[in-house]
């Protein structure tokens, strides 16, 4: 049975190196509490008017705000502890491997430099500095689209399919290390059902294409 790749969006977060400590941020607790108190006094002056309930934006409670926090966080050190291993075993980068990713995934290992943008959530220009790299290492080419004289298609190389599943493992271990063996069964069941409610479209996963033999 071929591998399902295992595509991981990007996130950056943390200090500055260097740092043990960071100034206060809008989003801390303690920031969050003053803006509230100080609400709260503007709102309590005599003879203001009372504001329309329904123009008044809803803040973040304490349960709110570390919910939303630790979100954030979780996904910043889970992405960057497997980019550092993807770098250390496969010397590929992560923004890399997702690229490969996307375009194992796609009909014909290929897709618009449009589409591919869209995929692994980064700018066109982020993109094609990415396939520049990617292509001048053998693992993507360029062609013309066929449907469209102006478009570009990033395709996918026997050379990159046979990186991506040496890759995969890697990602596989670190995924499974990292995320899967922290749940029972069950409650992937229940944080895949949780964060579904924010992707507004639940993720296809296509079987990819075989490796060449070598």
């Amino acid at each position: 049975m071929q591998p399902r790749w295992a595509a991981t969006r990007k996130t950056q977060a943390g200090l500055p190196d260097g740092h043990d400590t960071a100034p206060p941020h809008p989003c801390t607790l303690s920031a969050y509490s003053a803006v509230v108190a100080n609400q709260t006094a503007v709102l309590d002056e005599p003879g203001r008017p009372p504001d329309n309930p329904a123009t008044v934006p809803r803040g973040l409670d304490p349960v709110a705000m570390r919910a939303w926090r630790t979100f954030l966080v979780a996904h910043a050190q889970v992405t960057r502890q497997l980019g550092i291993e993807l770098e250390a075993e496969q010397q590929l980068p992560l923004a890399s491997y997702d690229v490969l990713v996307q375009l194992a995934e796609a009909p014909g290992r290929s897709l618009r430099m449009s589409e591919l943008a869209q995929s692994v959530l980064l700018s066109r220009s982020g993109v094609t500095r990415l396939v520049d790299r990617l292509q001048r290492e053998g693992l993507v080419e360029r062609r013309a689209c066929p449907d469209d004289a102006r478009g570009t298609l990033a395709v996918l190389t026997d050379a990159g399919l046979t990186r991506l599943s040496k890759a995969w493992v890697t990602h596989q271990r670190g995924v499974r290390e990292h995320v899967v063996d922290r749940f029972t069964e069950h409650e992937l069941e229940t944080l895949t059902a949780l964060l579904g409610r924010l992707v507004a479209e639940p993720p296809e996963l296509p079987e990819p294409a075989a490796a060449p033999a070598a």
